[in-house]
């Protein structure tokens, strides 16, 4: 039997707003704070993922936040033809500032306002829940630039995201802000169903995940978000027990998932080997298991 509208609607909820949003205050307060070393003081805080595009779930802890210095950028010119390649190196200089440097001055910072709660991660900077405050993963990144156009510094056009560097050395490009204002486009154009029913389909992940029946990792929150945006809108009409199974129908019959982008809308969804893409056996893994999930409540 299919999932009944009651729990259906228990799992569209949004998790914990109170605690996310006084633990981002803490957060971000301290990395504002005026004795940090930050060069030129060129950086924007904001937040990122989950909480900031109101599609967290109580399973899901962690409040993600960004602080990105725009004193410095990192570029993709590949796009433009090579006079305005050559336009482009021709108005602009290496810099100086090296992102480990700012690393190291992002985890002083965070250090000296919560000790060792700061540990590092693959990704970011993690700071332990403590009492009230939620988890909480800080990026350090530099802005980046997807340059569409560049005749010269006033005349210029490209698409405005971060550039952050793994522990491993992997440089990750990407556009949270672009992603955030991208879904609630999405929500707004499905009459406020696109977030309930994101939150739905991550609730049913960790149902998933807590049965045994879908390995934890495989569908990270990020990835849900990017494949529900990839269904038509219309899909998202009715009472919950109807929009769900119509959402699963469009995703079975689309046998060509790898046209899917993310939310962004900067990438491909489905791509193997790619820091920002998930791999393409994952998508179809979560769906099945939903469908499965669907069926057999």
């Amino acid at each position: 039997m299919p999932i009944p509208q009651s729990q259906l609607e228990t799992w569209s909820h949004q998790g914990s707003v109170t605690q996310s949003k006084d633990t981002y205050a803490i957060v971000r307060q301290a990395l504002e704070d005026p004795a940090a070393k930050y060069r030129d003081r060129n950086f924007k805080v904001f937040l990122q993922g989950s909480y900031c595009n109101d599609t967290n779930i109580y399973a899901e802890s962690d409040v993600d936040v960004v602080i990105r210095h725009d004193g410095v950028f990192f570029y993709d010119i590949d796009q433009l033809p090579a006079e305005q390649q050559s336009a482009f190196e021709a108005s602009f200089s290496a810099g100086t500032y090296l992102y480990s440097d700012l690393k190291k001055e992002v985890e002083k910072t965070l250090r000296a306002a919560f000790g060792d709660s700061v540990k590092g991660s693959k990704k970011a900077l993690k700071i332990e829940a403590d009492g009230g405050r939620r988890s909480s993963d800080v990026v350090p990144a530099f802005a980046y630039r997807n340059y569409l156009e560049f005749n010269s510094a006033h005349d210029q056009n490209y698409v405005d995201g971060i550039v952050f560097f793994a522990s491993d050395g992997t440089k990750i490009a990407n556009y949270p802000q672009l992603h955030s204002q991208n879904c609630t486009a999405k929500h707004q154009a499905t009459n406020s169903k696109f977030k309930p029913l994101v939150r739905i389909f991550k609730n049913m992940r960790s149902r998933l995940v807590d049965d045994g029946t879908l390995e934890a990792g495989i569908a990270p929150s990020y990835y849900i978000e990017g494949l529900l945006y990839n269904v038509p809108t219309d899909r998202f009409s009715g009472r919950y027990e109807e929009a769900v199974p119509n959402i699963l129908k469009s995703l079975l019959e689309t046998t060509d998932k790898t046209k899917f982008v993310c939310a962004n809308e900067q990438y491909y969804l489905l791509r193997d080997n790619s820091p920002v893409c998930w791999p393409k056996a994952n998508g179809p893994k979560f769906i099945n298991a939903v469908v499965g999930l669907w069926n057999n409540w």
